[in-house]
């Protein structure tokens, strides 16, 4: 079966910033139409999105062990962590608010990790295996990346309420924001990696890293 040709082969360059198809004959520096700089990869792309990965991982130990709000009921404070909250919600009857912190700051997270730690090992071993599946799970863990930050929503609706109805008090602790910096490096390791590396040839990978490289 005949494959449609891929921009390299016809010596293409798509601009990141405007859209526009260029060519690359003459190997330009910048796109005519707006002046950005052009490059074929994302520069240094692998290297990139393990180092945002792995810094991602590193926070995300104390995001989880580290209490994310302090509630005060008559005087009395308790420290909670996200997985204490979690119980605290379903066993006050919000089922749907435990559930929505359960999936927005430990099952996504996970997956994002486990995704990412796959397209990269595929990537780095010229795997050509489930390359269409590979790109979906890639589009995947872009839309779900911008609702990892729905548990610090909900930390400061509930904070908000709380002190609206003057019964007790509700004070963010250090968990929270290292939860912060995980979906915020999460998102910058997705927004790294190039996924047009997936289709790359193996006969051409050493020609893209030296490019990625050059750059």
């Amino acid at each position: 079966m005949n494959r449609p040709p891929v921009a390299s082969k016809l010596n293409l360059c798509l601009c990141h910033t405007c859209g526009l198809a260029c060519d690359m004959t003459h190997e330009p520096d910048e796109c005519e139409r707006c002046g950005a700089p052009l490059h074929r990869y994302k520069p240094n792309s692998l290297t990139r999105t393990w180092a945002y990965m792995f810094t991602a991982l590193a926070f995300y130990v104390p995001a989880n062990l580290l209490p994310v709000m302090n509630t005060k009921m008559v005087g009395n404070g308790a420290d909670s962590t996200i997985m204490t909250g979690v119980i605290e919600f379903w066993e006050a009857g919000a089922w749907d608010i435990a559930l929505i912190i359960f999936i927005a700051s430990i099952a996504v997270p996970g997956i994002k990790f486990v995704a990412l730690t796959l397209l990269l090992g595929t990537v780095q071993r010229d795997s050509q295996w489930a390359r269409k599946e590979r790109s979906q799970l890639y589009r995947f863990v872009e839309v779900i990346g911008y609702w990892s930050m729905l548990d610090v929503i909900v930390v400061a609706l509930v904070a908000a309420l709380v002190k609206f109805q003057a019964l007790a008090d509700i004070e963010p602790r250090p968990g929270i924001l290292f939860f912060g910096l995980v979906v915020i490096f999460t998102m910058l390791s997705a927004m790294s990696f190039d996924p047009r590396l997936i289709w790359t040839e193996k006969n051409i990978n050493e020609e893209v890293m030296d490019e990625v490289a050059s750059h």
